[in-house]
């Protein structure tokens, strides 16, 4: 069976792999085809494209959006974004990239002011565009000590509930929804199960069909067998097509393998190809 990876990160958000050594890792494990999904940015994309020429694996440009759904953080993908309108998304995002930049810096500033040792040009510059996001910040708490792993960071000190972390304003779904279906590109609800659950989530998939969702995602690799046959279920009954992901990130999330997981993940590259159906 062709398989594929239709949700990863590179060095332009918060992955550690550039986007050439991307799509050379999935060439290398047989991948039939990869989807770059950096979180609200494109910047990656020309290197990813490029990097695909003349390779048996296939390169998907996509992103991943964070948007507000009644006070929720909901993260959308849109796959098979079209390289015309890299400038359409780059300048939609711009302003966000702004508040986002401005929450970074507070937070930073915050935890200065609480007694940690943290340099905002440092954890800025070690990433290519300049942009980071709290998974930066979380590698250099856990560099310094002051957490144990990346994931401690991120239910504690970079948790809003404790107070230094303000999350910026984010477009709202139905937004996102419009502008992804504007450009022709494919709408996939990310991981619905970490941020949706029961009736919430049965409430939102008929809106958010309703508004051009297209598929969602239901092989995730910290879903179980249950989770999983959940997703599968509502996808079947919403009528979305089923989409999964790694959601790889490198050395940023070291237990998450690229195509595979934690082992748990085969992604069907029939998939990927009813998506791009849905797309044309």
């Amino acid at each position: 069976m062709k398989l594929c990876d239709l949700h990863t990160h590179s060095v332009f958000s918060d992955g550690t792999y550039t986007p050439t050594e991307l799509v050379e890792a999935a060439e290398n494990m047989g991948l039939s085809a990869i989807v770059l999904s950096d979180h609200n940015t494109v910047d990656g994309l020309p290197e990813f494209i490029s990097a695909a020429q003349g390779k048996n694996t296939e390169a998907i440009p996509g992103a991943e959006f964070s948007v507000d759904y009644g006070g929720t953080e909901l993260h959308l993908l849109a796959l098979f974004i079209k390289e015309k309108h890299f400038p359409t998304i780059t300048a939609l995002m711009d302003d966000f990239q702004t508040r986002k930049a401005q929450s970074n810096y507070d937070l930073i500033c915050a935890l200065n002011n609480a007694g940690y040792d943290l340099c905002f040009e440092k954890i800025r510059n070690a990433t290519p565009s300049g942009k980071f996001n709290r998974a930066h910040i979380a590698a250099e708490l856990t560099q310094k000590g002051y957490v144990s792993s990346i994931k401690e960071a991120f239910s504690t000190l970079l948790a809003p509930k404790h107070g230094y972390y303000k999350e910026p304003k984010r477009p709202t779904v139905w937004e996102m929804l419009e502008l992804i279906k504007s450009i022709g590109a494919v709408p996939i609800l990310a991981h619905p199960f970490l941020n949706l659950e029961g009736d919430r989530l049965r409430i939102f998939l008929p809106q958010a069909k309703e508004n051009g969702l297209i598929g969602m995602e239901c092989y995730y690799p910290l879903y179980n067998k249950s989770t999983t046959e959940k997703s599968l279920e509502l996808a079947s009954y919403f009528r979305l097509k089923p989409s999964g992901g790694s959601d790889f990130h490198g050395s940023n999330k070291p237990d998450i393998a690229l195509g595979v997981g934690k082992g748990n993940l085969q992604i069907p590259y029939d998939w990927a190809i009813a998506l791009k159906t849905a797309a044309e």
